[in-house]
């Protein structure tokens, strides 16, 4: 019998940690937007689990925007049994590739996967895994053909990436959604130049310019959240309200409260009576004074809330 071949699983991911979170920018003046709670606990560590259950066993993450949040959320670098390690970007953020130029020592001059820390998805990563192996690719991009802005071009009989953004054929027609997660063979690092802030999409267009194995493999089934906003923060919870009610077991709720739809209730949170709050995200420590009522609210604890409010960030 013919021994059966092991499955190609890269060992370590590079999570992207460092940007600024712009867009959501009244909620991440308090933390980085990896750390934003999401089903109450860490968005980054939604990512954590989804590539532990694929076999992914070491993280390497870039941080800069209040990157000592990360201590406190992880105080023994760990999760789930996994090593986590930071590399704080200061006193410039370095961006995508910069950011991995700077991380290269850690990635131990293994093939790896990166992973956008401000997504939430289930995309199949083992087949993808598998994917990228089979095609000899130094680089794959996984796409999706809907669900966000249409930026990639890509061949699917050649499974290479011809453009992105339109930056080489402005007539040739962008049909494919950049998921933020790829699959990347360590001498693509060479063609980063070190010291500097430099996005990834600008060596992206170099390889493709020069015939580089820049590939992509289509993944359309599962689900795929970019939380680059506060109306996708909260759409995430109630497209995933059948996974809560996420209620932390230390929150207290008065009986005589009201929670409808996807509420969240973050850990130490107080409801007092009468409250109703319908489709709301709080933060850990969040506090709601008695009668008050919040409609499509985010709460993050930095000072009591009373009244009634409609669609703001508190």
């Amino acid at each position: 019998m013919a021994p059966q071949s092991h499955p190609f699983i890269p060992e370590t991911a590079f999570v992207l940690g460092a940007g600024l979170g712009t867009r959501l920018k009244a909620l991440t003046q308090r933390l980085p937007k990896p750390l934003i709670p999401v089903e109450n606990r860490p968005l980054i560590t939604h990512a954590f689990d989804h590539l532990i259950a694929s076999g992914v066993r070491r993280f390497v993450v870039n941080t800069h925007w209040l990157s000592a949040e990360y201590a406190r959320a992880f105080p023994e670098a760990m999760h789930a049994g996994c090593p986590l390690q930071f590399v704080d970007e200061q006193p410039v953020v370095l961006e995508t590739a910069g950011g991995l130029k700077n991380a290269e020592p850690l990635l131990r001059n293994r093939p790896f996967v990166v992973y956008n820390g401000d997504i939430l998805t289930d995309l199949p990563l083992r087949r993808i895994f598998d994917a990228h192996h089979a095609s000899g690719n130094e680089v794959t991009l996984v796409l999706r053909s809907h669900g966000g802005p249409l930026q990639v071009s890509w061949d699917a009989a050649s499974g290479r990436v011809t453009d992105i953004g339109c930056r080489i054929r402005p007539d040739h027609p962008a049909s494919f959604l950049f998921t933020g997660v790829y699959v990347v063979e360590p001498e693509f690092l060479a063609r980063i130049p070190p010291g500097q802030k430099l996005g990834v999409v600008p060596v992206f267009i170099e390889m493709i310019r020069a015939g580089a194995a820049l590939g992509g493999v289509c993944v359309d089934e599962g689900e795929w959240w970019d939380l680059g906003t506060r109306e996708q923060y909260l759409a995430v919870h109630q497209a995933r309200a059948g996974n809560g009610p996420w209620i932390s077991p230390d929150a207290v709720v008065d009986p005589n409260a009201e929670l409808r739809g996807a509420t969240a209730v973050g850990a130490g949170a107080v409801i007092g009576a009468g409250c109703i709050l319908d489709h709301c995200i709080l933060w850990p420590g969040a506090r709601i004074e008695p009668g008050s009522r919040l409609s499509r609210c985010i709460v993050t604890g930095s000072q009591p809330v009373h009244g009634t409010h409609c669609d703001a960030d508190l």
